[in-house]
């Protein structure tokens, strides 16, 4: 019996989940306790219960019963069929004997008929009167529709004031709550931002033992603002404050404080706030912050009232709490240079942790992270795999090593191997293979000269980055080939004679063609345009021009951490002066494009061979390219380059 009582214990707590609609599951960190659990009933289950009222009415209180004309049971009455009649005053009910002497159920509408009874009683017909009441089909006619309408008008009530969803609860911050043991993230799952998790161990530690900088009168930071290209691993180091500090972590974005309604945004601000202050020691998380904080009066057009009302709640609010109570407030962006003044005071944000892409050595940590649950192959170097992957950062290196594996298991090996690696840190950097795309063999021929002509200018110019392959197969959308660079050491800063020797191996290709063709075709695109832009920077923002000297004429703040591109220039001089930079970017396109001409006609014959080479195996590197590589130094007289790590250059015709 104990048995038994448990498994319909059982059945009954599954009947309930399904009664009981966005029952949180286990684990969910917006979980509610039992006790403040409200029912969300569906509005298909008040349907169900008019139908199978409905149905009972007219099915079991009422058996279903033939309809008759008046006439036809007058007839019945003279022919004697009839019996067992109630006469009510508008209806006769009975029973009347079918061909076969069957009774069954009949009814009719009565008439004003004085010679019925007469009749019933000639034929000796039993029959009875009965009245009935009228005031409960009138009360319910009445009552009926309108608690119809009640319920109905109460459960858009409930829809629109309860669920994360409702009309009425847009006032409410829609974070994301993570438990102390729910986070799942610590610092060991960082790696490459040493200098980050050290700035932000002081944080932990005051969340831990408050007491230890308030003995001397410390004051922990109020907001901590961690500022980052995208993938660099901010909104993962947030989380890891808060495992570190095993407090909870309230996570919400930007977007989701500004809406359509004026007020909104300012009411889910001090609900995050009055939240966090609840559950205080906490983690304030804000990702995106310059979808919120954009600076007041930037657009020219006019500001958003609604956003602006909504930093400004943000900045109240700042102000509002003591940092005593335990509640931290963090903030990520890639976009520091357009958040509004005021957010950035001390105060307020008054810690700004920035998280630069990942050297070699911070790319070979994140690496051994991202492969603990992959099966590596002997052959695997991590160091070699961090050296081909410059400017990588996190997110980079997490989507090498699952194309890695996906590359490994498409050619059924059991391990993954460095050429897999080779291969998914091609089909990132240049984009997808393309064998099977159907070239003539003078576009072909083309390509080769061109790749060529970029590989040449690489191999012999002093200074340059090694190369590492050259290929004309095509890849992406628009590449028919390509020529990769890998330096090999870190690289914050360079000269002038690297920006010119960059130049000419942008122009080694375009060069090629026009020496062997005698005409250049639309492959060099995307060369022109980089070198065009690097030879306009030259002059207006890093002073490297001859006649306009050390000045920069370029004003609007270029972001540090989003590759934007040049984007619009402003125009704050004459246009004499507009004129002269133009001539100065043409003379340094110019003087590279002479200097790459004179190399490659007096190289001709090497340019001829390696030409030849690639038309026939496709792709070069490896032993192949450093037996041409030396080759041509050797004729040159040169040393082999030193190696330098800087971002991939990869030159696409």
């Amino acid at each position: 019996m104990a048995r038994r009582s448990d498994e319909d214990r059982s059945l009954m707590e599954k009947w309930m989940d399904r009664l009981w609609k966005g029952r949180p599951e286990e684990g969910d960190p917006n979980k509610k306790d039992p006790s403040q659990r409200r029912p969300q009933f569906s509005i298909w289950y008040f349907i169900a219960a008019i139908l199978l009222f409905t149905w009972v009415q007219a099915f079991l209180y009422d058996a279903p019963r033939e309809k008759i004309q008046y006439s036809q049971f007058k007839q019945w009455v003279r022919e004697n069929r009839v019996d067992n009649l109630v006469l009510d005053s508008d209806r006769i009910r009975g029973e009347f004997r079918d061909a076969t002497g069957t009774m069954r159920p009949f009814e009719t509408v009565r008439i004003e008929d004085p010679q019925l009874l007469t009749l019933l009683d000639e034929r000796d017909i039993t029959y009875t009167g009965r009245l009935e009441s009228r005031w409960i089909p009138l009360v319910l006619s009445w009552l009926l529709p309108l608690a119809i309408l009640i319920l109905f008008w109460t459960y858009l009530i409930r829809r629109m004031s309860g669920g994360p969803q409702g009309v009425l609860s847009v006032g409410k911050a829609r974070m994301k709550i993570y438990a102390q043991k729910e986070v799942g993230v610590t610092f060991d799952d960082v790696a490459g931002i040493d200098e980050a998790k050290g700035e932000l161990k002081e944080i932990v530690q005051f969340l831990k033992a408050p007491e230890k900088f308030q003995r001397l009168g410390g004051r922990i930071p109020k907001g901590v603002l961690l500022l980052g290209a995208p993938g660099t691993g901010k909104t993962l180091l947030a989380k890891a404050v808060a495992g570190e500090a095993g407090v909870t972590f309230f996570s919400m974005s930007g977007s989701e404080f500004v809406e359509m309604f004026v007020g909104v945004g300012a009411a889910r601000v001090r609900d995050l706030f009055a939240q966090a202050k609840q559950q205080a020691p906490c983690i304030i998380f804000v990702d995106e912050l310059d979808a919120l904080g954009k600076a007041r009066g930037l657009n020219p057009m006019g500001g958003h009232d609604e956003r602006e009302q909504t930093l400004n709640q943000l900045l109240v609010e700042m102000d509002g709490f003591d940092p005593s109570s335990g509640v931290i407030i963090m903030a990520a962006t890639n976009r520091p240079e357009i958040l509004d003044p005021a957010l950035l005071r001390p105060g307020r944000f008054d810690r700004h942790v920035a998280i630069d892409k990942p050297d070699i050595r911070g790319r070979e940590e994140i690496l051994r992270i991202h492969v603990k649950h992959v099966k590596l192959g002997p052959d695997v170097d991590l160091k070699k795999v961090a050296a081909m992957t410059p400017g990588f950062v996190g997110a980079d290196l997490a989507n090498l090593v699952n194309e890695a594996a996906l590359f490994a298991v498409r050619s059924d090996r059991e391990e993954i191997t460095m050429t897999d690696f080779q291969a998914a840190a091609d089909r990132i950097i240049g984009g997808l293979e393309k064998k099977n795309r159907a070239m003539n063999p003078r576009e072909k021929e083309i390509v080769a000269y061109h790749e060529s002509g970029h590989a040449m200018v690489a191999l012999v110019t002093p200074g340059s980055d090694p190369v590492n392959k050259i290929s004309i197969i095509p890849r992406g959308i628009a590449a028919l080939g390509y020529t990769q660079q890998l330096p090999t050491e870190d690289r914050y800063l360079m000269t002038r004679s690297e920006l010119h020797s960059r130049l000419q191996i942008l122009l080694g290709g375009r060069v090629a063609e026009e020496i062997v063709f005698g005409d250049v075709s639309t492959g060099a695109q995307n060369d022109l345009q980089r070198a065009t832009d690097i030879a306009r920077s030259m002059v207006m923002e890093y002073g490297m021009s001859q006649k306009l000297g050390p000045l920069s004429y370029h004003r609007e703040p270029r972001s540090a951490h989003l590759d934007l591109g040049m984007g619009p220039r402003s125009r704050d001089f004459s246009e004499k002066t507009a004129q002269d930079i133009d001539e100065e970017v043409y003379g340094i396109i110019s003087q590279a494009h002479s200097q790459v001409n004179r190399l490659l006609s007096s190289h001709r014959d090497v340019l001829e061979e390696l030409a030849a080479i690639l038309l026939d195996k496709e792709t070069l590197e490896g032993p192949d390219l450093k037996e041409f590589a030396s080759k041509i130094k050797r004729r040159e007289g040169l040393e082999p380059s030193a190696e330098k790590e800087e971002d991939p250059e990869t030159q696409e015709p």
